[in-house]
């Protein structure tokens, strides 16, 4: 008799199978190694969700022993490739600080929905970032991310977005979950089908049909090319122009910089 392992349990074996590297190459260094994201909350979604994996150190010191152990693990077969990796030290975490690669989002996750894999339990004494920050953090994350000359082409006329599951879900959704987290207390992280919920139940929110379709993807459902290819060019823009409009108000109301919000403005004339 054969059995067939869950997406979901095959994605941990592979996070309890990098904690063991990481355990081995750090040494007494590792503190303990934490399932983020949505194998710890829940939702995870084999065609488009990443394998995040934190790890806590007693200090940062040689950064390349993480960078290469992450490295070898990603070459071992196209699910390890999806294996993202955060990690500082619990100096720094408690002090609200990030001296490896922990952002304040994963560092709030880690705190709120963190698995420990192994090692000590440490959550408690992780300092949970300021929604001011998370603010800060998420808007400049989709300027430089999202904003770029290459991606707004992208938008315009849809290539890469046609035939990448993990694209095209995570450019659908990165507007929604940035929307729905400003709008939870103390920006606590939001995980994409509270998020997706949320949305829909707006009465103004655009381009309803386009994210309906991206929760279908995560959820397994084809990608399709002439399914697809209607959706984005009548939804993505003005999905995207809508997130603009509230994220300037809200920058400006937390007393952003201004370049940050000028930064909006022209993101917001370009897909014009």
């Amino acid at each position: 008799m054969t059995t067939t392992t869950e997406p979901a349990d095959a994605a941990r074996e592979i996070a309890a199978e990098a904690a063991r590297a990481y355990r081995e190459a750090l040494g007494e260094r590792l503190i303990g190694a934490y399932l983020l994201g949505s194998l710890a909350y829940g939702g995870y979604s084999a065609a488009a969700s990443d394998i995040d994996l934190a790890l806590v150190l007693t200090d940062v010191g040689d950064r390349s022993v993480v960078e290469s152990t992450t490295a070898a693990l990603q070459e071992r077969s196209p699910l390890h490739r999806k294996l993202s990796v955060f990690w500082a030290s619990l100096p720094a975490l408690r002090e609200g600080r990030d001296d490896g690669r922990f952002p304040a989002l994963d560092r709030l996750q880690l705190a709120d929905d963190g698995r420990v894999l192994l090692g000590d339990d440490v959550r408690a004494e992780i300092a949970r970032p300021e929604a001011s920050e998370l603010l800060l953090e998420s808007a400049r994350f989709a300027i430089a991310v999202l904003a770029t000359d290459e991606v707004t082409a992208e938008f315009r006329s849809p290539q890469r977005l046609l035939v990448d599951k993990v694209w095209f879900t995570k450019a659908v959704l990165f507007p929604v979950r940035f929307r729905y987290s400003g709008t939870t207390p103390t920006g606590r992280a939001a995980n994409n089908d509270e998020a997706i919920e949320w949305y829909l139940s707006q009465a103004d929110a655009p381009a309803a049909s386009l994210v309906r379709l991206a929760r279908e993807v995560r959820a397994g459902h084809p990608l399709e090319a002439a399914e697809v290819e209607p959706e984005l060019a009548a939804g993505l823009v003005p999905l995207y122009r809508h997130y603009i409009e509230a994220e300037v108000r809200r920058l400006q109301d937390s007393g952003a910089p201004a370049e940050l919000v000028d930064a909006f403005a022209d993101w917001d004339k370009r897909l014009q």
